[in-house]
């Protein structure tokens, strides 16, 4: 969601800033990424700067307070106190007459009941996109894989089984069983 409301908020800016170049006006030049960043990661002297431009009558001013006041809404705990909140920020996002903002809000609009959720209980889909790039890595690094083949290599990569069993003595075809630990024990090092 953050990512879709900053898209938005630069959008905004571009239109603007194309509009108030032909007009001579250079004021959003140069400024994308005091638009972009998290207010806590900017310096003392970047936020003073930046004073100017937040607190004009720009476009992109609208467009940034919209995204903030989104952010600062996360903080909520109790549904019914977020959906309230939720519900307040996108009549204004939806009423903001800034495109890209309006077409942010919607999409929100449609995913409140997740975002609800995610904000109240803290679950997120984190675990799930980690697991989703370590199965890209694995295809990636292994190449092409017959269908059967490469489940198996989900599972032996991702099963969480230690094959070397190291605290026992290893059985079977010695050499064959070492090679194979030190294969694994360098591809997690």
């Amino acid at each position: 969601m953050a990512s879709h409301l900053g898209q938005a908020v630069d959008r905004v800016r571009r239109e603007e800033n194309r509009a108030l170049r032909t007009d001579g006006d250079d004021r959003l030049k140069r400024s994308k990424y005091l638009w972009l960043t998290h207010p806590e990661h900017l310096s003392e002297d970047r936020w003073a700067s930046f004073a100017a431009l937040r607190e004009s009558t720009l476009k992109t001013a609208r467009a940034w307070a919209i995204k903030e006041l989104a952010m600062e809404l996360w903080r909520y705990r109790s549904h019914a106190w977020g959906a309230r909140a939720w519900k307040r920020w996108l009549g204004w996002a939806l009423r903001s007459r800034l495109e890209p903002m309006v077409r942010a809000a919607r999409m929100i609009r449609n995913h409140l009941l997740g975002i609800l959720n995610a904000m109240v209980h803290g679950i997120t889909n984190a675990r799930s996109e980690g697991v989703n790039a370590k199965i890209q890595w694995i295809k990636y690094r292994r190449g092409d894989f017959a269908a059967g083949r490469f489940r198996n290599a989900i599972y032996f990569h991702l099963g969480g089984l230690d094959l070397c069993q190291r605290n026992r003595p290893l059985t079977g075809p010695t050499h064959e069983s070492r090679r194979a630990c030190s294969a694994v024990a360098q591809e997690t090092a």
